[in-house]
């Protein structure tokens, strides 16, 4: 499966040498999406920044420092953490993203536009990887037909976004770049409707030794060297689109019980944060019990591949009797 996805992801990016992505925010076409958006219902709880060298060619230039880990959590808001170069971000949630319609999630840096040209901007960019165990990361197919000559260097050059896909950073501040884990859903080893870590890993911009290449061996070409405390992919906010539903007992009880996907076509998730048997059942909007039965464990599964299209009642029950009760709507 993995090998198919590969050739697919091959296929459609040297396809792309022929064709133009979506254009620069402001403009017709682009999938920009304003960090005041209300189509986001979460964003990221906790940061980890792995710093990157200020330049990965002159190790004695030092690591990259401005910002804080803490900026890279909660919502957008011009507060940015500095990578460095190949630093490493790595984002945690409240509740697992979920492969919902269209993208799921969007990333924030702080670029900024080319004055004399709406289709341009400086900008630095960072690979998207996601992972549903906090292990295994797979990383999102990008693209850059950015020329790699000459190189793009901090003084006044500028980027064409058209040139650009699946690379955080590829809009300017205050607009993020869009995500859909769709793209990842043939991958073995990945529950993309239970994405509980994303990473960020910087773009090297240099066309040299050094560079940083996309999905399609081709360099990827963005300001460098960046030997400046600012160095590397200046992360502000990653916003969530579709989340699982998390629910959390008022009763008493410590565990939080996620329940994903929903809507569900074929088999429901149900992971607890505490590994004391759960009972559940399964009813229609009559009240009429379809299914009953006991978590094992951390994560169970309930088969809804038999049951028609429309509304179910799912009701939770710890050992302390303490309840959750969600609607269920089988696709």
């Amino acid at each position: 499966m993995k090998s198919i996805f590969s050739f697919l992801s091959f296929f459609f990016l040297l396809s792309a040498a022929h064709a133009q992505f979506a254009p620069q925010a402001h403009l017709s076409g682009s999938t920009a999406i304003k960090g005041d958006s209300s189509i986001f219902v979460a964003w990221a709880t906790n940061c980890t920044v792995q710093r990157g060298y200020r330049d990965i060619a002159v190790p004695d230039s030092g690591f990259a420092t401005a910002g804080s880990d803490a900026n890279g959590a909660g919502p957008y808001d011009q507060n940015v953490v500095s990578l460095g170069d190949s630093g490493i971000a790595t984002l945690t949630f409240a509740s697992p993203i979920i492969n919902g319609p269209g993208s799921d999630f969007a990333v924030f840096e702080n670029g900024f536009a080319n004055p004399g040209d709406p289709e341009e901007a400086f900008l630095e960019l960072a690979f998207v990887e996601v992972s549903s165990n906090g292990t295994n990361y797979y990383r999102f197919p990008a693209a850059s037909f950015t020329p790699e000559s000459p190189q793009i260097s901090v003084a006044g050059q500028y980027t064409n976004a058209r040139n650009l896909n699946n690379l955080a950073g590829k809009y300017i501040g205050g607009y993020g770049t869009p995500f859909d884990l769709e793209e990842l859903s043939m991958i073995g080893g990945l529950d993309v409707n239970h994405i509980t870590h994303v990473r960020l890993i910087d773009v090297v911009g240099s066309v040299g030794a050094h560079a940083s290449l996309d999905t399609g061996g081709r360099k990827i070409n963005d300001p460098y060297p960046t030997n400046i405390p600012t160095s590397g992919f200046d992360f502000d906010a990653l916003g969530v689109i579709h989340q699982a539903p998390t629910f959390v007992s008022n009763l008493g009880s410590t565990a939080t019980v996620t329940v994903y996907p929903n809507p569900v076509t074929d088999k429901l998730i149900l992971s607890t944060t505490d590994a004391q048997a759960i009972t559940y059942t399964l009813s229609d909007l009559a009240g009429k019990l379809l299914l009953q039965g006991n978590t094992a464990g951390y994560t169970s599964q309930i088969s809804m591949a038999a049951y028609n299209k429309g509304l179910y009642y799912l009701t939770l029950q710890d050992t302390n009797g303490n309840k959750w009760v969600e609607k269920i709507t089988k696709l």
